[in-house]
């Protein structure tokens, strides 16, 4: 096969519909297999177990007859075992990292505050009661999704919190997940992966909870499950296929450039990699070089590669840097990396941003596993109104309000005023005949 050939766009010379594509980008695919995901989510809703262990068969080819579909404490002793010290030494220092971020997350009780005299009001948080955290695996090994989800839900104090992940073809559970689960103090793994995964979570079977919140990333088939339970169980931040943007100027090294640009475009097909520079000679070298150092790559990370940087990604030549900080943020991106002359003042520029990475040291790698910020992040443009995964995403708030009797005289005529205006008679008749059944017989 021929090498891949990136041809850098000059955003002007972009036709509207042209953009419109680079700024829908893998999203937009979602829409069409929401329908045949359906009949996956109704099975599992009716049939349980039963489903579970034939979608398992069908679509990971694994067999759960022997194994079922809870992860037994034996299992994850054998994962424990047969993992490489190096690699339980890393899973054991990135979670110590998410937790130090996430602690200070951890939300202190609001101090009440005395409104005005006699109205007394504060707020309460509380944990979500049962929450199912979802790690993929369908393109490889992510313990790192495990413990991104596990530690902001096991410092929010989650009570209930329920791991489904694909099976293997022999119906194991990867090691590196079940190693990192057991040092996040969580057992309760369940062998389940995509729609039929979703639905379990939503509606519950023999085996695995129904839970109240679903979170964690996934592919086109749980985001597309995820829109179907929506109107039953909060489906959490909008985390689907990977994208990322790298935006550079021409201070910035075209080989590191080149090196970061590919990160996030080995995720899957599906994924979507942009550098936004308005340097050219900048665009045409890393367009060289990303083109030889995929041939470097295994499969299947190399068709990815290919397939990303000839649909959903690709290199944007701006007029200027005002242009390329207009495109950042009309894209929303879920991983942005400034390498930039001032990186600092052009981050101050982002306004719509999952990941705001600074400088040519901050890879997305380094941000991906470690850094202490979550990495689960929403996807699809929704960086405009979600942010990163966080305890607070684990736990709800109630308002706590008491009025005393000088409160409600001070109240009261406000408030039946307000009550007439907008037409709500017994808003108004609660307090102007509260008295009435008052005085003693």
């Amino acid at each position: 096969m021929s090498t891949t050939k990136i041809e850098p766009k000059r955003w002007d010379a972009l036709s509207d519909p042209e953009r419109a594509r680079i700024m829908a980008r893998s999203q937009i695919d979602i829409d069409s297999l929401v329908e045949q995901a359906r009949p996956i989510v109704q099975a599992v809703q009716h049939e349980g177990d039963a489903a579970l262990i034939r979608y398992a068969r069908q679509l990971d080819q694994a067999d759960l007859t022997s194994r079922g579909i809870a992860v037994s404490p034996a299992e994850f002793d054998q994962a424990e075992a047969e993992l490489p010290r190096e690699l339980r030494e890393a899973i054991d220092f990135s979670i110590e990292n998410i937790r130090r971020f996430h602690q200070a997350q951890v939300e202190r009780a609001m101090i009440t505050v005395e409104v005005r005299p006699g109205i007394i009001a504060s707020e309460r948080s509380t944990p979500i009661e049962r929450v199912g955290l979802y790690v993929p695996s369908g393109r490889g090994s992510f313990p790192s999704m495990l413990y991104m989800l596990a530690v902001p839900a096991v410092l929010a104090e989650v009570p209930l919190l329920a791991v489904t992940t694909p099976p293997r073809p022999d119906g194991s559970v990867d090691p590196a997940v079940l190693y990192a689960a057991r040092r996040c103090g969580l057992e309760r793994v369940y062998r389940a992966g995509g729609a039929q995964a979703v639905a379990a979570l939503a509606f519950g079977t023999e085996t695995v909870p129904a839970v109240c919140k679903i979170v964690g990333p996934g592919s086109a088939w749980v985001a597309a499950a995820k829109r179907i339970v929506a109107d039953r169980v909060d489906v959490g931040v909008p985390a689907g296929p990977s994208e990322s943007i790298v935006l550079a100027d021409e201070s910035a090294q075209a080989w590191k450039v080149s090196l970061d640009l590919m990160i996030e475009a080995e995720h899957g097909s599906d994924s979507s990699a942009l550098l936004v520079t308005p340097s050219e000679k900048l665009a045409r070298e890393v367009a060289l070089q990303v083109s030889s150092l995929i041939e470097e790559v295994p499969e299947p990370r190399k068709t990815f590669l290919r397939d990303v940087f000839t649909g959903y990604g690709g290199i944007i030549v701006t007029s200027g840097e005002d242009q390329a900080v207009e495109i950042v943020n009309d894209f929303a991106p879920e991983h942005l990396l400034i390498t930039c002359r001032d990186s600092r003042a052009v981050a101050s520029r982002i306004t719509n941003a999952s990941e705001i990475l600074i400088g040519e040291h901050t890879a997305f790698s380094l941000a991906n596993y470690a850094t202490g910020p979550n990495a689960v992040l929403p996807t699809g443009g929704w960086a405009r109104t979600f942010g990163p995964v966080s305890v607070r995403d684990f736990r709800k708030s109630s308002s706590l309000i008491e009025v005393t009797p000088r409160g409600y005289e001070a109240m009261k005529d406000h408030v039946i005023a307000l009550a007439d205006s907008e037409g709500f008679y017994t808003h108004a008749m609660a307090l102007r005949r509260r008295d009435e059944g008052s005085t003693p017989s």
